[in-house]
């Protein structure tokens, strides 16, 4: 069985180091020996286990992606970059016929998901790439259908608390703010509590003084109108591996669509998740 080419783009950044990381070790993959990268990296090279990766910056990608291809097409790539880089890399997957796993959170998402509608090729997209977490999310949104109305007259509160480099907010807490509102709390996205603090995160939620670069703590509350009742789920991620294993199971299942000839398709952690 010939290993599926990923091109991890977003290193020197912790996600995707990670992420490649994880990739060099597991046989089902090989690592494409070029990043995509941000404007502020210098840097000509990364080191990940001892194998030399070249950090492409965006003004070199038109120019050197003829030549990526033509040494390891075909390939998926993985995004985890920026906010501020989702549609434009989304468009430049689409224009090189380059099938992509987004797992960078924000931009613009309609735009995001439209784009691939549009392009030939397929992707995964998915705000959270833990597959326990979006199996989570999956039981909420049942919930959600099943139960209309049943926390009606209770107040919602969530936070969530990540690294201090995060620059939006966790589009998990974002996504379960509309279950919530099918389960009767009004509750919108802007409301979200998000902690970026490292001395609070250690001295008042307790995250561990070793995964403060690098953690996903989130917890919903739910308040009866009488204050007797308080419901609260919560799930805290420590490290990023998590993250990295199920990226790397749906960059092989999108692998698999793309043999199957598959375009114009966007999956979700949910098609993941249903065929493990």
């Amino acid at each position: 069985m010939n290993p599926v080419k990923i091109m991890v783009n977003g290193l020197p950044g912790d996600m995707a180091a990670t992420i490649a990381a994880h990739g060099i070790m597991d046989q089902r993959f090989e690592i494409v020996p070029y990043s995509l990268t941000g404007p502020e990296i210098t840097d000509a090279d990364c080191l990940i286990r001892d194998q030399a990766i070249r950090l492409v910056r965006p003004e070199q990608a038109e120019t050197i992606i003829g030549d990526i291809k033509t040494g390891f097409f075909p390939f998926i790539c993985i995004d985890f970059t920026h906010p501020s880089a989702v549609n434009g890399n989304a468009e430049f997957y689409c224009k090189h016929g380059l099938p992509f796993v987004m797992g960078t959170t924000g931009g613009d998402r309609d735009r995001l998901h439209q784009t691939v509608c549009d392009s030939k090729i397929s992707a995964v997209i998915a705000p959270n790439m833990a597959k326990q977490i979006v199996g989570f999310q999956a039981m909420m949104e049942w919930a959600a259908h099943a139960f209309p109305g049943l926390f009606d007259g209770y107040t919602l509160e969530i936070q969530e608390s990540h690294q201090q480099g995060k620059a939006d907010t966790s589009g998990t807490a974002k996504a379960m703010v509309g279950y919530f509102n099918s389960l009767g709390t009004p509750y919108t996205a802007d409301k979200i509590i998000k902690e970026r603090d490292p001395e609070k995160q250690r001295t008042i939620l307790g995250v561990p003084e070793n995964y403060l670069t690098g953690h996903a703590w989130h917890t919903y509350s739910l308040t009866s109108s009488d204050d007797t009742v308080k419901f609260e789920f919560s799930h805290n991620v420590n490290g990023r591996d998590i993250y990295a294993l199920g990226t790397l199971d749906a960059a092989n299942y999108l692998a698999e669509k793309v043999k199957q000839g598959r375009q114009s398709v966007v999956y979700s952690m949910i098609d993941i998740l249903k065929n493990l």
